[in-house]
């Protein structure tokens, strides 16, 4: 079982996020890496040099580089920007909306978990324009997956294992607003919560949290089933979303569960002294509303 690291999406200081993606390299049992800002278009400049030193030394690490495109390229610069990505012969692309799966095919490319695919039908078609990977929806429960896996066979197959769940995108910044800006003159205000900010109810129930433009899980997805019926449902890759808390420690306790060294119910126990960023969740991998864990147990 392979273990991935998913792209940041989060708006982190450079300098963060030069060191993150250094001990990543150095330090992470990991085989592949998602580079790439996928929210928001505004936040590519200034990661663009970062994300380009970040490769060069993931790869001289032996780490496969897969670059992701914008989920919702709006501007012609970011339409420009993703179409030129996703046709570049030299990497190997993870598409974040159809546009750049129509500037890839018939080129290998991976599919990522916010292209809305729901069926195997729609897994096929992906296939036959060159997906050779698929980031499963997050809502999809393990049994959908594996009617995928059996209408797709040799097509790989990726778990979202870990992190606050990408649940919508929008093209206006919530965050922004808050603030009583626009996102054309945001200030860059989500750099305020390196996990998102949290949202709340009227009643002051913990609910979503917020990353400028895209909506996020309150809970904190954490794969709860055993690693037998993982690969039985033709999981073959666990996506670690990136956090602030220790991903290094993170990602050495998914490669003990991925080795069968410990149950998913140890992993779960170790994981939560590190501090994930809210409750942990699993309820879509069992066909249950996302925000509860387990098999019907609901999140603290």
């Amino acid at each position: 079982m392979e273990l991935a690291i998913g792209p940041l999406l989060f708006n982190w200081p450079t300098e963060q996020v030069e060191a993150f993606y250094a001990r990543i390299a150095d330090e992470a049992p990991v085989g592949t890496v998602y580079l790439g800002e996928v929210v928001c278009g505004k936040r590519q400049p200034p990661l663009q040099d970062v994300l380009a030193r970040a490769a060069d030394r993931l790869e001289a690490a032996g780490k496969t580089v897969i670059w992701s495109t914008l989920a919702i390229p709006s501007t012609p610069r970011e339409r420009r920007l993703a179409a030129e990505l996703a046709a570049d012969p030299d990497h190997l692309i993870e598409a974040g909306d159809m546009s750049a799966v129509w500037s890839r095919a018939p080129a290998p490319f991976v599919a990522g978990p916010l292209l809305n695919v729901y069926s195997a039908p729609a897994a096929a078609e992906l296939v036959r324009m060159g997906c050779v990977r698929l980031c499963a929806n997050i809502e999809l429960p393990l049994t959908s997956i594996a009617e995928i896996a059996q209408a797709c066979p040799g097509l790989e197959l990726e778990l979202f294992a870990f992190g606050r769940l990408p649940l919508a995108l929008s093209s206006r910044c919530a965050q922004a607003r808050m603030e009583g800006l626009h996102r054309d003159a945001c200030r860059y205000v989500c750099d305020h919560h390196p996990d998102g900010m949290d949202v709340a109810t009227i009643e002051g129930k913990d609910f979503l949290a917020i990353n400028g433009l895209q909506t996020l899980s309150h809970g904190c997805q954490l794969v709860d089933v055993e690693l037998e019926a993982l690969k039985q449902a033709g999981v073959s890759v666990l996506r670690l979303s990136p956090h602030s808390l220790d991903m290094i420690a993170v990602s050495n306790l998914f490669l003990e569960f991925s080795t069968g060294r410990i149950m998913a119910e140890e992993l779960a126990l170790k994981i939560e002294p590190l501090g994930p960023p809210g409750p942990l969740v699993s309820g879509y991998l069992h066909g249950m509303a996302g925000a509860r864990w387990g098999r019907g147990g609901v999140a603290a």
